[in-house]
């Protein structure tokens, strides 16, 4: 499991892991995700593995039921180990979606990624504007405050972001809509991706003003103008993370 901002906070470089388990995983789920390990084909032996990634079989075995129970691998007895159709992926794991910071761009699967956002966080927003507590409006308002306070270090303007969408998720009362949280934090991090210095410029300070008013709106209670800006937000970020498209 990764903590949410991990992959924002890896945007400069790879994080190293935690151990060799983790190792492993990232190793070859981060594979399958960018197509090194191609949907269908076999995985190397356990022995070529165990070389390749220098852990003991105790490790590899382990690692390996770990990705198969996020569906992206399949143990056949005389066959080996399969990578499965990515439509058995858990895409709502949080390391799922990060391996797929790296792949190719995709314009169908960034679509789908907003178009989950949009709906998971119209209908957050819409809770916390009725649900929200005065600490966690306290909080957003911090948060935001980091957003302005960021400049031109766009990493720093993500994360701050994501804190006030987590909390805005918190303040919803709904702990399935949290769990959403890992594809709020992949758009951001393919926004912050599409690097150019006039256009982050504005970006950012759109951005900053669009959570301002989110967030005063949720604080007032205004489930409207929230869902606007709301909708604002996350359409900014998928141009963003579109462009270039045909």
């Amino acid at each position: 499991m990764i903590e949410a901002g991990s992959l924002i906070r890896s945007l400069s470089g790879r994080p190293a892991a935690r151990n060799f388990h983790t190792f492993v995983i990232n190793e070859i789920g981060h594979g399958i995700a960018t197509g090194k390990f191609p949907v269908g084909s076999i995985l190397a032996s356990d022995a070529v593995m165990m070389e390749t990634y220098g852990v003991s079989r105790t490790v590899l075995r382990e690692a390996l039921k770990t990705l198969e129970a996020k569906g992206m691998v399949e143990a056949r007895p005389k066959v080996g180990t399969r990578v499965s159709p990515s439509s058995r992926w858990n895409f709502f794991d949080p390391q799922v979606l990060f391996w797929h910071y790296d792949a190719a761009p995709n314009k169908r699967f960034y679509d789908s990624l907003f178009d989950v956002r949009q709906d998971t966080e119209r209908r957050a927003v819409m809770l916390a504007c009725v649900r929200r507590t005065a600490e966690q409006v306290r909080l957003m308002k911090y948060w935001v405050h980091q957003m302005d306070v960021a400049g031109e270090a766009m990493e720093a303007h993500a994360l701050a972001s994501l804190e006030v969408h987590q909390v805005i998720a918190d303040s919803s009362g709904n702990p399935l809509l949290r769990s959403a949280i890992g594809v709020v934090e992949l758009t951001l991090a393919l926004a912050a991706k599409r690097r150019s210095a006039d256009a982050d410029l504005a970006y950012q300070a759109a951005s900053c003003a669009a959570h301002q008013s989110l967030v005063t709106a949720v604080e007032g209670s205004d489930t409207a103008a929230a869902v606007e800006q709301m909708q604002f937000i996350i359409e900014a970020e998928r141009a963003r993370a579109v462009a270039g498209f045909a």
